[in-house]
């Protein structure tokens, strides 16, 4: 099968109308999986499940979204074998995941023909895509007489839920925290009882699971953090910025794909009384608040006036940044470990950050449409949240005259080169590049560069 095509597990006509008779005269919901790809503590299926109808389960392979990766991604992979595992789940349960490869506005018409759908349940998306894909749907389905729930599930609290006095958004991290804080309690990090309902699962025969060669990826051998970061907690604050160390949570792709739940991490964070870490949960909410009500900040400066800076967006420059090979060791085994394993230390994010905005003079925008390359965990609102924090065009953003030297850097965070030498292993070689750019040089050249954008 050609990538770009869907793939349809319906068969033929003749198993279509045998698919539309199993779902019974009375209908079906289905649950639309998407960033919620867990059977327990679901909150769309949970409501799904106590609802009115059977229910069948769904995930599609959004080809919009996919068209877009290199073939051998390795997200695509990790969404893949935990569809397996929940196909087997399900099964296990008298039913089945329904699969599909597409795209939603073509796939939906097939199902509703398929199917004899009263509802569809899902929970809510904030990145501007998913947005208007959702709206689109909430449309279409209503057009069809079709309920269309949707839920909040990958957040604590979302869109106004913290807001300041006068009903705006917070734009600041401390203020919007002491709020997120003060409104935290059971309620909201109680677990939904999914598995209490699962009878309610509609009872149909194996469907067909395409396979990653269908869609046209390839099976990545990239390894997945697994989910344990329990054991972590109590040290967490003490060690988190040293990148040599073990001792950050590798949670971001599991909360990215919602193969653990946030009410989950936040109950384990407040039991283990580990505050810091919290607070980065709080981050992370923080960052999709501002998405949500400022969704231009996605692909603009969110202070607008950044959006005059000049930048020079030297490629030979920028390619050496990508590749490790700038000639600052920090940065470059930054850039390395995310090569290799998907993933960066936050500490050094930060760093090779700033390093490409400041010291290079090269936009963002550039740095994080790589960064949404490789990260396995990558969200569009922390990631972009991050970039705008390195840059000073965000908001709560480090001052545009704040750059970071990546020498002071080394000798507070990886003072033994035990980090930089893992990913760096010509580093005090003569094999080792030389430095892109002297950092003084680099300090005033952006500095100036800054200083005439905002005050023109």
């Amino acid at each position: 099968m050609n990538r770009g095509t869907e793939s349809s597990p319906l068969g033929t006509e003749e198993s279509i109308k045998l698919k539309k008779s199993s779902s019974g005269d009375s209908g079906i919901s289905i649950f639309w999986f998407r960033r919620d790809l867990r059977l327990a503590d679901n909150a769309g299926l949970y409501h799904a499940l106590k609802g009115d109808h059977s229910v069948l389960p769904l995930f599609i392979f959004d080809a919009n979204i996919l068209e877009k990766l290199a073939k051998d991604d390795a997200r695509v992979t990790f969404i893949y074998q935990t569809l397996i595992k929940i196909k087997e789940a399900v099964q296990k349960k008298g039913s089945d995941l329904l699969i599909y490869y597409g795209k939603p506005e073509e796939i939906w018409p097939k199902i509703l023909k398929a199917y004899h759908v009263k509802a569809v349940y899902t929970n809510h998306d904030y990145e501007p895509y998913a947005r208007e894909r959702d709206d689109n749907m909430a449309e279409f389905l209503t057009s069809e007489n079709i309920a269309f729930k949707t839920f909040k599930d990958q957040v604590i609290f979302e869109k106004d839920e913290i807001l300041k006095a006068d009903k705006t958004p917070y734009t600041v991290f401390t203020p919007f925290y002491k709020q997120w804080y003060a409104k935290l309690n059971t309620f909201y990090t109680k677990a939904y009882p999914t598995e209490k309902y699962f009878k309610n699962l509609l009872k149909i025969k194996a469907l067909e699971f395409p396979t990653l060669k269908d869609m046209g990826f390839e099976k990545s051998e990239l390894e997945f953090p697994k989910i344990d970061y329990k054991d972590k907690l109590d040290h967490y604050a003490k060690e988190r910025d040293f990148p040599a160390l073990d001792s950050t949570t590798h949670v971001g792709l599991h909360l990215r794909f919602g193969t653990v739940s946030i009410r989950q991490a936040v109950r384990d964070a407040i039991e283990a009384k580990s505050s810091v870490w919290l607070s980065e949960l709080a981050w992370r909410e923080f960052y999709m608040t501002i998405l949500w009500h400022f969704p231009y900040s996605a692909f603009d400066s969110f202070k607008k006036q950044y959006d005059k800076i000049i930048w020079r967006n030297n490629e030979v420059e920028f390619k050496a940044w990508c590749t490790g090979n700038t000639g600052y060791p920090i940065v470059d085994a930054g850039m390395r470990q995310l090569n290799e394993m998907g993933w960066m230390h936050n500490r050094i994010r930060m760093v090779t950050g700033s390093f490409l905005s400041k010291h290079l003079l090269i936009d963002w925008r550039w740095g994080e449409a790589y960064f949404a390359s490789k990260l396995l965990d990558y969200e569009m609102a922390s990631n972009v949240g991050g970039w705008q924090w390195a840059a000073g065009s965000g908001n709560d953003a480090a001052p545009y005259f704040r750059v970071f030297n990546p020498e002071l850097q080394t000798k507070k965070f990886d003072s033994k080169f035990e980090y930089i030498k893992k990913w760096v292993p010509e580093f005090g070689t003569e094999k080792y590049a030389q430095p892109i750019v002297e950092h003084t040089f680099a300090r005033e050249r952006v500095l100036k560069a800054f200083k005439d954008a905002l005050s023109s």
